[in-house]
């Protein structure tokens, strides 16, 4: 995958911004929709957020220290690393989510949640927006960042926006269809 740095950061702002609104329409909706769960091993709205929380309380620190120390200047281009792209790709919404195990400490299931979970993940995607701008004067491939499951392994700072906002998009899909499933079945 090759793009233009500062489309690519475009990009990902516009699917942050809707985000955004995704989360403000779920604010809107009743608190005992949001906590139904589809099935009991199944995450109900709320867990899709938290979910996508405890992640954003690891990224958006890292990504904030990363920006902070970078003294690689703007690349016109960014190019996906090879495990980058794999993660990023895997992350991205399909018709037909594909089922993935999460980590123990990433998982909501027995969490009593609410409508802070949306507060909180509201501020994560503002706070995100802030750091896609700071991004735009370094670069995308030589800033490195560590990921959730590994301090050893870095990826480029572009696939880890990638990977982040996938994933929470990802997750923002699963929570719609969790509220809709119970519709369905109601």
């Amino acid at each position: 995958m090759k793009i233009k740095s500062q489309q690519l950061i475009d990009e990902l702002k516009a699917i942050t911004q809707q985000l955004l609104s995704d989360a403000e329409s779920l604010k809107a909706k009743d608190l005992s929709e949001l906590q139904q769960q589809p099935e009991s091993d199944k995450w109900n709205a709320l867990m899709c957020l938290e979910h996508l929380n405890r992640y954003g309380d690891f990224y958006l620190p890292e990504i904030k220290s990363r920006l902070a120390y970078s003294t690689h200047e703007a690349d016109e281009y960014f190019k996906g690393g090879l495990l980058g792209n794999y993660f990023a790709e895997s992350m991205k919404p399909k018709e037909k989510l594909n089922k993935m195990n999460t980590f123990k400490s990433m998982n909501p299931i027995d969490d009593t949640l609410d409508k802070d979970t949306i507060d909180t993940f509201i501020a994560q995607q503002k706070e995100m927006l802030n750091l896609l701008d700071d991004a735009r004067d370094k670069s995308l491939k030589k800033t490195k960042t560590a990921i959730s499951i590994s301090k050893w392994i870095k990826l480029r700072l572009g696939d880890t926006f990638r990977i982040v906002i996938y994933h929470n998009q990802r997750h923002m899909v699963q929570a719609f269809n969790a509220i809709n499933q119970l519709k369905q079945h109601a």
